[in-house]
């Protein structure tokens, strides 16, 4: 078993995915987990280095730190709140699981259109993306999102998939219930996808061909680059041991937050968002986002929605070489790829403020484009 974790690990942590960034080389202790930690007081602090597994430790952490995340110096976070309507609500699905939702909607204007999110693996709807929102909202865009079952607020063990297709078939679930509301039957209904959730927006896509009007993908994981697929025979050790331990967590791996935030001020805030999954990756999880990239790469010529592909050129995370396959390969006669020189993974929230308002800009810019010419072929 030992030898076969030390193969696990060659696939986890491979130091050439780093030499576009020297510096992140090495894993280390986090010097910004450090300092938050040293701000915040006993009680603070008590609730949350408690273990994440199960919900009620994370509702507990985010109901202590929801007004201290909310007044972190960060550009998004600025957006004003006026005019519009915000709304949570817990919800059980049709498994059981009770499932954490938000939506941010204009109230002094009409809603063009509505956009549904889907986060990324290390995030959830209520941090970072709390900003972005306000951000589409202010512009005429409902925006509905939700945390998927083990991330975030919704009910299921931290950081746990066991199967990818249930996983998008709970998000096709939940957002096919705001379709069907009255006052939105009649909207165009765009996907926003970030990271892994570009692969679940494209999933979603591929389940349902015809129901989307478009998809907005920031530095989607939908196709593993070709320097970090693992032999044959190691993925299949990997699923071997994934059918015996498949809540195991592997081992550990680099802070994803030096990866993927470009500029340092903004990269010590990612501490604050208090229930996001920071520990080792589960087994389980590990195969079935590997199945999911293989099979999202053996299906990119069937993406034939609207696209708009959005990737930091200096992306270590997610390679932009995958958003460029997909340009390449889709079907979609409509479909867009903007890079962004020397910037990182998180390119709408690890960026300079000027980056993140620029690509926010970009979003929004084709997001009105293609509501406008919805409206006129209706």
């Amino acid at each position: 078993m030992a030898s076969k974790r030390k193969s696990l690990a060659k696939i986890f942590w491979r130091p050439e995915i780093y030499r576009k960034a020297p510096s992140m080389v090495k894993p280390r202790k986090s010097k910004p987990l450090a300092i938050f930690m040293e701000g915040i007081g006993d009680d603070l602090r008590e609730i949350v280095t408690a273990p994440m597994d199960h919900v009620r430790e994370r509702r507990r952490a985010r109901e202590a730190f929801k007004d201290l995340q909310m007044s972190i110096d960060h550009c998004l976070l600025k957006t004003s709140v006026e005019g519009l309507k915000m709304d949570e609500r817990y919800e059980k699905n049709s498994r059981g699981l009770e499932i954490f939702s938000k939506s941010w909607l204009p109230e002094t204007s009409t809603t063009k259109a509505i956009v549904c999110f889907c986060h990324g693996y290390g995030d959830t709807c209520t941090f970072f993306f709390e900003g972005t929102a306000r951000k589409l909202a202010s512009s005429g865009f409902g925006v509905f999102s939700m945390d998927y079952p083990g991330f975030g607020l919704s009910e299921g063990l931290h950081g746990y998939i066991p199967s990818f297709d249930v996983l998008v078939d709970d998000v096709i679930e939940h957002f096919s219930k705001i379709r069907e509301r009255s006052e939105f039957c009649n909207l165009p209904f765009f996907l926003f996808g970030e990271s892994m959730g570009g692969a679940v927006a494209l999933k979603v896509h591929l389940k349902q061909p015809h129901s989307w009007d478009g998809a907005v993908l920031v530095a989607p994981m939908c196709k593993i680059a070709d320097n970090m697929v693992p032999p044959w025979l190691v993925t299949q050790m990997l699923i071997g041991i994934a059918n015996v331990l498949p809540r195991h967590k592997l081992v550990p791996q680099s802070d994803l937050a030096d990866m993927a935030f470009r500029d340092l001020e903004k990269r010590k805030l990612c501490s604050y968002n208090v229930i996001s999954y920071k520990d080792k990756p589960r087994l389980r999880t590990a195969v079935e986002m590997l199945r999911t990239c293989q099979e999202i790469e053996r299906r990119l010529q069937d993406v034939s929605l609207p696209l708009l592909i959005l990737h930091g050129e200096a992306d270590v995370v997610t390679d932009p070489s995958v958003s460029k396959a997909l340009h390449q390969k889709a079907s979609s006669k409509d479909k867009k790829l903007c890079l962004y020189e020397n910037a990182y993974h998180a390119i709408l929230e690890g960026e300079s403020d000027e980056m993140i308002f620029r690509v926010l800009g970009d979003i929004i810019s084709w997001l009105d484009e293609h509501y406008s010419l919805k409206i006129r072929q209706s």
